[in-house]
């Protein structure tokens, strides 16, 4: 198993702000605010998430080559093939990684991705600038990750007016109670419950299934991270949230189409789980 520095949490952030200071070098961001087109054609993040469908599970589809915590995890992922699959098992959107030194992700693995679907699509990144933002716009992302964990107060409530400006959908991450109102007092409409702690990267649905009753009737939750089998999906579900990330679970998986079938389907429970367990029992979970 990889060996996980103290704090990685921290390290991403200092590496992101010397990442967007050369990207301003390259293109200052007066110039990127010239690029966004002022008519985007958004596809609807937060109302894809808002219904919960027949079957009773939406999931966001991740795209994701690698993490600090498990190394590379597919290296040579097509993202545009992984979308039309994420499509066809029918997800209800799409989860992009766009950094590059920590996930081996990237702009343009958005882009290919977005060109294949009609999903809604979510850039998943460190966002600690008003500048990614404006380049989040510029990509094409029908919605923004901002991390409560990462911003302060202000920051949150600012990024979160700016999204609406630019016609972005905000999914905003916490980890902690303390965090949720944080995030409430920001205004936060779509709350997603990370059961990792980003800090340790350790995870624990139960993160997910505690923090479900403190979402307000206007709030749509998503649960992200950890769900590996039905029986977690059950779990959460129950707890009252229908919206999951699912990322490392899906890239692995030999179909991923199959998979997403399977996880949305109250009928492949039993026979997810045996499947899921028998790749962990091998050693590719």
């Amino acid at each position: 198993m990889m060996t996980m520095p103290a704090d990685i949490l921290h390290q991403i952030v200092a590496h992101k702000k010397q990442e967007i200071e050369a990207a301003r070098g390259r293109r200052p961001e007066a110039s990127l605010r010239e690029e966004i087109d002022p008519t985007p054609e958004k596809r609807s993040f937060f109302g894809r998430l808002s219904n919960c469908p027949p079957r009773g599970v939406n999931i966001i589809a991740e795209i994701k080559r690698a993490s600090p915590s498990k190394g590379l995890i597919r290296p040579d992922l097509d993202p545009a093939e992984y979308a039309r699959e994420y499509e066809r098992g029918g997800a209800a959107a799409l989860s992009v990684l766009t950094d590059r030194h920590f996930f081996k992700g990237s702009a343009e693995d958005l882009q290919t991705a977005r060109r294949a679907t009609a999903l809604p699509v979510l850039r998943k990144d460190f966002i600690v600038s008003a500048y990614q933002i404006y380049e989040t716009a510029v990509i094409g992302a029908d919605a923004m990750l901002l991390i409560v964990a990462i911003l302060s107060r202000q920051q949150l409530q600012d990024y979160l007016a700016l999204g609406r400006e630019l016609s972005l959908d905000a999914l905003v991450e916490i980890h902690t109670e303390d965090e949720y109102q944080k995030a409430t007092r920001a205004g936060a409409n779509l709350i997603g419950i990370n059961n990792r702690n980003l800090k340790t990267f350790h995870t624990d649905i139960a993160t997910s299934i505690s923090l479900a009753s403190k979402l307000s009737e206007d709030q749509v939750g998503v649960a992200e991270s950890g769900m590996r089998t039905s029986a977690d999906i059950d779990a959460v579900r129950s707890a009252g949230i229908f919206n999951f990330l699912i990322g490392e679970s899906l890239v692995r998986a030999d179909s991923p189409r199959r998979l997403l079938q399977l996880l949305t389907s109250p009928l492949g429970a039993e026979k997810t789980e045996r499947r899921l367990n028998r790749k962990v029992s091998h050693g590719t979970q």
